[in-house]
């Protein structure tokens, strides 16, 4: 059996067994229920029997005893009332309802809901008690709500911790795989630099050395950005605005002429602690994402903001849109629109701002067919 499928069955049999402990607690409580129902009716079936005995002995009768059962119920709210609902006396009820004759055919009528009532035979009429229930009672009608309520709770806490942690153990992944890569890609990198100084001693044509050593230098900053995934980068006090108009420009220059792509700024400098390398990599990802939402013809804009308190860079396109219920998803590791997507650029994207450069991303607004802004923001210095 797979690892994966005995953790699927782990997850199922804790699922069926904390429902089984939950049918039998609340199936004990409901018993419970019952049980002292059952010992009220009988206390107050006393009750009534102390009431009956008291109205039909004689004055020089010993009614000690009946008289102590009837001081002794404090805590059960009941009412005798003749067979045509004439109200005779009141127990354990409020001083409100004991003055407003309203409120007590109201209150009447609640007790009927409550219990069946007990009958007292009497020569002139027969008499009925009305009772209620105790406080005790009252708490245990609402113990199983207070009790599915908590094992929500729990549920919700213990989901939060194992998704928490399921996270914790993608991002180790995902942080694991980006190092192996470039680890990976250091060594042809390595053969590369070789094979161009071996070039130039050739005498080989200027231009296609110096196109290959871009290309190598471009393979050398993709190995630089995944071995700082997983790490704490080193941060440099570096001006947002000039680092990000050089991604900007690398991403136009090798881009399809049907992009119209424009870069806007209210402001020339803005320094901020920044690791040159993985913000490239953040406004790549965020240029990459919306030229492949456009598929075809559109406009790409990146525009920085210098507010008085903090620096927003928008980036913004003409694409497909996002529905608002995925605004939050397109974070998440492993989640793509695209069929040949891995669901890693954004979620990339979101460490290195968030966690790594102490910023904020999100999307700021989307239409279906109409296009995507995406917001970065970070608090000056």
């Amino acid at each position: 059996m797979s690892i994966l499928k005995r953790s699927l069955y782990t997850r199922w049999f804790l699922l069926i067994f904390s429902l089984g402990i939950l049918i039998l607690i609340l199936w004990n409580t409901y018993l419970l229920f019952q049980t002292f129902k059952h010992e009220e009716r009988v206390k107050m079936e006393i009750w009534a029997e102390a009431n009956q005995t008291i109205s039909s002995s004689s004055l020089d009768a010993d009614i000690e005893l009946p008289s102590n059962i009837l001081i002794k119920n404090t805590t059960i709210p009941a009412i005798l009332t003749t067979s045509t609902d004439s109200i005779i006396s009141l127990f354990n009820v409020s001083e409100e309802v004991e003055n407003d004759l309203n409120l007590q055919q109201k209150f009447l009528k609640e007790l009927k809901t409550q219990n069946i009532p007990i009958e007292i035979k009497h020569s002139e009429g027969n008499q009925y008690v009305y009772y209620g229930n105790s406080s005790l009672i009252t708490k245990l009608k609402y113990y199983p709500l207070a009790l599915v309520a908590i094992l929500v709770l729990f549920g919700l806490l213990v989901y939060s911790y194992f998704r928490a942690s399921k996270m914790s153990s993608e991002n180790k992944l995902w942080a694991g795989m980006a190092k192996e890569t470039a680890h990976q890609i250091g060594t042809p990198l390595s053969s590369l630099l070789g094979w161009i100084e071996i070039m130039k001693l050739d005498d080989m044509d200027e231009n296609i050395i110096g196109e290959i050593q871009k290309d190598v230098d471009r393979l050398q900053t993709i190995a630089d950005r995944f071995s700082k995934i997983g790490s704490e980068p080193n941060l440099e006090l570096l001006n947002i605005v000039e680092e990000t108009k050089k991604s900007f420009d690398y991403l136009q220059s090798r881009s399809s002429k049907q992009i119209n792509f424009k870069f806007e700024t209210n402001t020339d400098i803005v320094n901020l602690m920044l690791n040159p390398t993985l913000h490239s990599w953040t406004i790549e990802n965020l240029v990459k994402n919306a030229i492949d939402a456009i598929k075809g013809k559109g406009n790409v804009e990146v525009e920085i903001r210098n507010n008085e308190n903090t620096l927003q860079i928008l980036v913004s396109d003409t694409g497909k849109g996002i529905p608002k219920n995925q605004f939050r998803k397109v974070f998440e590791p492993g989640f793509s629109t695209k069929k040949r997507g891995w669901g890693l650029g954004l979620s990339l994207t979101q460490r290195i701002v968030e966690k790594y450069h102490k910023g904020s991303i999100r999307v700021l607004k989307s239409e279906i067919g109409k296009g995507t802004v995406f917001s970065i923001q970070y608090k000056k210095i």
